[in-house]
């Protein structure tokens, strides 16, 4: 067994280590690793941590927004001329099985796919500035959380006549529309 400590900086395109316009880690920052390497009979376990901050904006107000992320993996690298027990492969083992293996190449390995699955899959689905951030105004595009106040006096065009004849009878007074008089239960409710 080996434990290894390395920072890295973070690849770019084609396949950055994040969603792209939403958040990831920036390409070229660095990436700090901790790698134990242990052989068994099949090939070299990886197990490790990868620490980096990712950069984005939050999907609710889009403040831009940085993070500390933390994404944990673990990954078998096969000896290229191994079976599952650690025997020399027969040529007819299913060929299938293969493509979800990863293979030691030289006595190398390349730890980049593992990262940026392990990277993403940590990313949040829907990063946001704080747990509490409101968003942003949908009639005027004002952040809410820095005006919690902040309203639209909004009247429904289907109500809108309705809202004048409110305004306009005041308790006690006569509906003006039927001329009729304050009902016995209106006038108990006052």
């Amino acid at each position: 067994m080996q434990r290894v400590t390395r920072t890295i900086d973070a690849p770019g395109s084609p396949a950055p280590f994040g969603v792209e316009g939403v958040i990831g880690v920036p390409d070229g920052a660095p990436v700090e690793l901790e790698i134990r390497l242990e052989s068994v009979m099949e090939g070299v376990l990886v197990t490790g941590t990868a620490r980096a901050s990712a950069k984005g904006e939050c999907v609710r107000c889009l403040e831009p927004l940085e993070l500390a992320l933390e994404a944990d993996f673990q990954e078998m690298f096969s000896y290229p001329d191994a079976d599952d027990r650690g025997r020399i492969a027969e040529p007819a083992d299913d060929a299938e099985d293969d493509e979800d293996r990863l293979f030691l190449e030289d006595g190398l390995f390349d730890l980049e796919p593992v990262l940026r699955d392990a990277v993403v899959l940590a990313l949040p689905m829907q990063p946001v500035c704080q747990e509490d951030c409101q968003g942003l105004c949908s009639e005027c595009g004002v952040r809410l959380t820095d005006d919690p106040d902040h309203h639209h006096d909004a009247v429904d065009i289907r109500w809108a006549a309705l809202q004048g004849l409110a305004d306009s009878i005041q308790d006690g007074e006569k509906d003006e529309m039927s001329g009729a008089e304050p009902s016995v239960d209106e006038k108990q409710e006052k």
